[in-house]
């Protein structure tokens, strides 16, 4: 069954004008002809393809030799995306695009609740597939920057017990390691560099996603709720980043006593 509407192929870019060139990218989903298709639109822009049909091959791959991004189907039989995606989030922050068909919008928050970085909707043109993944590499890139690239980026943010370094993508809370995906960095990022000041869902979706990138607010709302879980757990009293309602999020610490 064919999901893809369309299967034209991209417009190679130039050579090395695509930072996303010979990037390693598995695709999982038991439908073989949407493999197919996927898998022929994407080495036509230079990518390294590896596909699975099996979430628990993919899996046990993975854990051997993580790609450089997945796009896990959310209907496979023996486990589902929704579980693959749980299950890879233990031991991996690499960027994952869930798929989804136009109604199972359930599973698309559960998705990102669970620490996906983007969906698509099926039927979907490989034009945007490819675009999104260009997108989500070239943020992976810039957080994983060298420190000798890196020396013009923003020093340390320390708020309380928050300590974030974005040179070297480690975010801690009291002393402990918090692992967080390039989204969960940059959405926190956004509210910490100004406690109190409130972050519209807008601004916070500038922040986080390419222009050429279309998600809703349901989306900003999922990342919130995986980080808040994140810091839960190194901290069960967490609550610094504060929902207002109508308007947006803000990262805020309780005033320390006096003396």
């Amino acid at each position: 069954m064919q999901h893809l509407s369309e299967i034209d192929t991209p417009e190679l870019a130039e050579p090395g004008d695509d930072p996303a060139s010979g990037a390693r990218i598995a695709l999982v989903d038991d439908d073989r002809a949407v493999l197919t298709a996927m898998a022929l639109a994407l080495r036509h822009e230079g990518l390294e393809i590896e596909t699975f049909t099996d979430a628990r091959l993919a899996l046990d791959a993975f854990r051997k030799r993580g790609p450089d991004l997945a796009i896990l189907d959310v209907r496979m039989p023996r486990m589902d995306g929704l579980e693959m995606l749980r299950q890879l989030r233990r031991f991996s922050t690499m960027p994952v695009i869930f798929l989804t068909s136009r109604d199972e919008e359930l599973d698309e928050v559960l998705g990102l609740r669970l620490g996906a970085d983007d969906y698509l909707r099926k039927p979907f043109s490989p034009r945007l597939l490819v675009e999104r993944i260009r997108a989500h590499l070239r943020r992976q890139a810039m957080s994983a920057a060298p420190p000798a690239a890196a020396q013009q980026a923003a020093p340390p943010i320390e708020r309380g017990p928050l300590r974030m370094d974005p040179n070297r993508h480690a975010v801690t809370w009291a002393g402990a390691p918090v692992v967080l995906t390039v989204t969960e960095f940059l959405l926190l990022q956004a509210l910490a560099q100004r406690p109190g000041f409130v972050k519209t869902r807008d601004q916070l979706m500038d922040v986080a996603y390419d222009e050429d990138t279309y998600v809703d607010d349901r989306t900003i709302d999922s990342h919130i709720k995986r980080l808040r879980k994140k810091f839960r757990a190194a901290d069960p009293d967490f609550a610094a980043i504060e929902t207002l309602y109508g308007i947006g999020y803000r990262f805020s610490l309780p005033a320390m006593p006096d003396g």
